[in-house]
């Protein structure tokens, strides 16, 4: 399938796990990539992947949580490569505390890239979307549909995306541009393997994160992150689609 020929897309979060699946999967499918993260090494690592299979591509260090630097990626892209189709902001942040031990500066440094950064890179993209009748795809999570134990702060960021998401789908429908968001459930990142937990935590409480199935990769979010971005996808706006094993079933 080639549903991303001619096609421009941002990739967030491009340098490992989600992010980077999704980079992989829109390059194979004839998108170009533009790919974002915090990451150098990640991103080098993804731009020689790409030079190797042949697709059109480029690659920004950038924090999404600062506007400066957004802007100046988002500039970069249209400069290289003329117009953007696509956003795929898939780079986030996850933390596991018990809530009265968490940190005010934790908490704000996770709303800052998760919830802010949403915005900041929504913002910038969505002139060039009203150009391209293009859309937007962003990362939430089964914790903004369900509460995460030891995860407050996150599932509140997540369901602020959600909700942000949904309401600019119904802001610019009537522009040309969609926007939706991929509630992961269960799935294995060096994001999810790496966090620690509090030294007291009930592992019992977790259990309705856990797919009846098992984890699986972050090529399965690539796949439906493929389908809801390209054309087949362009009856699908203001949804929060759940990948998560039937976790919430």
């Amino acid at each position: 399938m080639n549903r991303f020929e001619d096609k421009v897309v941002i990739v967030t979060g491009a340098g490992s796990g989600i992010g980077r699946a999704c980079a992989q999967r829109i390059a194979q499918e004839g998108g170009t990539i533009h790919g974002l993260d915090v990451s150098a090494d990640g991103l080098q690592d993804l731009a020689v992947e790409l030079h190797e299979g042949g697709g059109n591509h480029s690659v920004s260090v950038c924090d999404v949580s600062s506007e400066d630097a957004v802007t100046a990626v988002v500039a970069e892209c249209v400069s290289t490569h003329g117009r953007i189709d696509a956003l795929v902001h898939m780079a986030g942040i996850l933390r596991f505390d018990n809530t009265h031990e968490l940190e005010l500066t934790n908490w704000q440094k996770l709303m800052d890239v998760n919830v802010t950064g949403t915005f900041i890179l929504c913002k910038a993209v969505l002139p060039h979307l009203i150009e391209s009748r293009g859309n937007i795809v962003n990362a939430a999570s089964t914790a903004a549909l369900a509460g995460l134990p030891y995860g407050a702060a996150y599932s509140a960021s997540k369901g602020a995306v959600k909700m942000f998401t949904r309401a600019i789908a119904i802001e610019y429908a009537k522009r040309g541009v969609r926007a939706n968001c991929i509630c992961p459930g269960d799935i294995k990142t060096n994001m999810t393997n790496d966090i620690p937990f509090p030294e007291d935590m009930d592992m019992t409480l977790l259990q309705r994160t856990m797919s009846l199935t098992g984890p699986t990769g972050p090529d399965v979010i690539a796949s439906m992150v493929a389908l809801v971005a390209s054309n087949e996808g362009r009856h699908i706006n203001g949804e929060e689609i759940r990948v998560d094993g039937g976790i919430l079933a």
